[in-house]
């Protein structure tokens, strides 16, 4: 279950952020909505996982995923190309991602 409350907290997470933009700093309200629900979405699943998981662990993974499913919502949706050099650097985040999860003893306490 702890993957799924993982899975859950970064999906709704970046379905806040994605919709952060559209939210015309908070003067649209159906983006608005998004942006509050996902929110709250995302730190109420977070705080399942971390019943299981670390929360330094808990956080780079949400946070790491994060950051390279907004970039492509954004390349997707806002027509936001990361250049080179961002997906070099996102490249480098979904390895440490990788690396802890398959690497840190911290993953199975």
């Amino acid at each position: 279950m702890k993957y799924l409350y993982l899975a859950i907290a970064i999906f709704a997470e970046v379905t806040a952020t994605s919709a952060l933009k559209a939210s015309e700093e908070f003067s649209k309200v159906f983006p608005s909505i998004i942006v509050v629900v996902g929110y709250a979405v995302a730190f109420y699943f977070m705080t399942l996982v971390l019943r299981y998981i670390p929360v330094g662990v808990t956080y780079a993974i949400w946070s790491g995923m994060g950051i390279v499913l907004v970039a492509i919502v954004a390349a997707i949706w806002y027509k936001q190309i990361p250049d080179i050099p961002a997906v070099v650097g996102m490249a480098l985040i979904v390895a440490g991602v990788v690396v802890i999860n398959l690497f840190s003893k911290t993953m199975n306490h």
